[in-house]
């Protein structure tokens, strides 16, 4: 059986060119990164025909150590829907290096049902996530120049900094560090670190702007700390959105790709769902609604977490409605749910699948309190039973929701036309907007605990003394009015990680409440929830190698 990387190198990739052209853009109008990838102009985006369009969110059950698939499902229903007559794109979110080089390796996809050049997306690709790095840790060289200033200093006090550097990379010796040592020249000695670029506010900022300068006037607002006088500043107070911003100049065009069969794909934008809003850029998904008649999108992780941010803060900031939620689920994710040992997950076990359902059924639940149709994709894996399928069909019936069997690895588009049909059938059906969970003018703490037991299931939500403080700061600096970006661990739908399944009668616990006023949100901390990730005793990238042709392998 070939690998993903050998099945992505055995396609004839087709021109940039030829694949615009087929949703008519003409080469003039692309921005080209070689022969196969280029950026499209915001100018394309018609908000007249994105009215017109259907937008398809793919979500999944609570992630496992054994991968759901909801990429490889996302671009196999793309391809399965153009295979019924749909004219339809797919526009996902641009891999991390750090899960590449860590432990989830790639976001392309998988076996038949993936977006190529497969190996320049994982990697560098158009150079967006360095655009992302480098305008972040400006305003970081900033602050510490200020800092360090006579002539032109802002009295910041340092203790209340709150703006670290980043870099797409896992690497936990930089979570904590000190800078400034060295003497006077050399700046001011203070306590600060890293996160993973993924988790920058500079990330969910490009990823909910509109236009470059709502992107400038976004950078502008984020909120770097306090003077010694209490009064805040932001990164305007630095004039620091302007170079910013003039660095993210092309980051903010959306990247045009194509699946193995050839259909048109955007990927642009990456932030984390446990961490930020795990949805790619409003502009990318707008993109494809101007361009396409249906637009299928993933939400990071479960759909506890991407699926309700995607709805609660991009829908609600972009005025965006999808038509149906597709959740993606495995046999092997239920067992291991069910309690199954991760090491026995190929083998069948039908107790352990009806003991995972009721991960599956909260997550249904939650999609229908958003007064949304959920389908249900069964990821198909060769280790799979008729018997163990059969349980999720029939108790899916027993809901009233339609459950489809998908081999979009193995079989591509083909694997998904089942799949495809049935989604077209409830996307065309649907009239009635989606509900929010929440209204952003409710109190802040509402807004956390409506998220917290009607999406998770908590019975009550604690808010530690250091959250407690952040929520009087958030007063004085009004910013009730923000919607709340919660970060969780994405293995449970409580902050414990080890509460599989369903979990009941937990207390969500917030730590402390981040304020992202450029992102326009607020961010409250649950449990061990970091920042920065860090590599695993094997990490992917001592799989990966190149040869002296410039052929890449190892990737997955």
């Amino acid at each position: 059986m070939n690998t993903d990387i050998e099945i992505a190198q055995s396609i004839q990739l087709k021109p940039i060119k030829d694949i615009a052209a087929k949703i008519n853009i003409t080469e003039a109008d692309l921005q080209l990164y070689g022969k196969y990838k280029a950026k499209l102009p915001l100018n394309l985006i018609d908000e007249e025909k994105i009215k017109k369009s259907k937008l398809i969110l793919v979500s999944a059950i609570s992630p496992t150590p054994a991968g759901e698939g909801k990429t490889t499902m996302s671009i196999g229903l793309t391809q399965g829907l153009n295979r019924i007559g749909k004219k339809t794109m797919v526009v996902l979110r641009e891999p991390s290096l750090g899960p590449v080089f860590g432990i989830k390796g790639g976001a392309t996809g998988g076996g038949f049902s993936q977006v190529l050049p497969m190996e320049d997306i994982n990697l560098h690709f158009t150079g967006d996530f360095s655009a992302v790095e480098k305008a972040h840790n400006l305003l970081a060289a900033l602050i510490d120049n200020n800092l360090q200033s006579k002539k032109r200093s802002l009295n910041i006090d340092p203790r209340t900094v709150l703006w670290k550097r980043v870099i797409d990379m896992n690497d936990r010796a930089l979570r904590d560090i000190v800078v400034g040592l060295g003497g006077t020249t050399s700046g001011v000695p203070r306590e600060t670190g890293f996160d993973i670029t993924a988790a920058s506010e500079i990330m969910a900022i490009l990823c909910l702007s509109k236009d470059l300068m709502d992107l400038k006037e976004r950078m502008g607002n984020i909120f770097v700390g306090f003077t010694y006088d209490k009064k805040p500043i932001y990164a305007r107070d630095l004039n620091a959105n302007g170079a910013m911003t003039a660095l993210l100049k092309d980051a903010i065009k959306p990247n045009l790709v194509q699946t193995i069969e050839g259909n048109p794909a955007i990927i642009h934008g990456g932030p984390f769902a446990n961490i930020a809003q795990g949805t790619n850029t409003v502009i990318a998904t707008k993109m494809g609604l101007s361009l396409a008649d249906y637009v299928v999108t993933e939400a990071g992780f479960g759909c506890d977490l991407g699926a309700e941010k995607f709805l609660d803060i991009k829908c609600q900031s972009a005025n965006l409605s999808p038509k149906a939620v597709v959740i993606v689920a495995t046999i092997r994710a239920l067992k291991y749910h069910g309690g199954a040992d991760p090491k026995t997950l190929s083998e069948a076990n039908p107790a352990a699948v009806k003991k995972g359902l009721p991960n599956l059924e909260k997550h249904l639940e939650n999609v229908a309190q958003f007064n949304l149709k959920p389908v249900v994709a069964i990821n198909q894996f060769s280790s799979d039973t008729e018997e163990e399928i059969q349980i999720i069909k029939d108790r899916c019936q027993e809901l009233g929701v339609h459950a489809v069997l998908s081999n979009v690895w193995g079989k591509g588009g083909e694997g998904a036309e089942a799949l495809a049909t049935k989604v077209a059938e409830v996307v065309d059906a649907a009239t009635e907007e989606f509900m929010p969970m929440y209204d952003w003018s409710s109190p802040v703490k509402e807004k956390i605990e409506a998220v917290a037991t009607k999406i998770y299931g908590a019975k009550a939500v604690e808010f530690a003394a250091k959250a407690q403080a952040d929520l009087r700061r958030i007063d004085r600096l009004a910013l009730n009015h923000l919607p709340v970006c919660i970060a969780k661990t994405q293995k449970s739908l409580s902050d414990d990680p080890k509460l599989i399944g369903r979990p009941t009668d937990f207390v969500i616990t917030v730590r402390e409440i981040e304020i992202a006023v450029g992102a326009g949100f607020l961010v409250p901390i649950t449990g061990n929830i970091m920042r920065m990730p860090g590599l695993p005793s094997v990490p992917s990238s001592e799989h990966i190698d190149i040869d002296n042709d410039g052929n890449i392998s190892g990737l997955f």
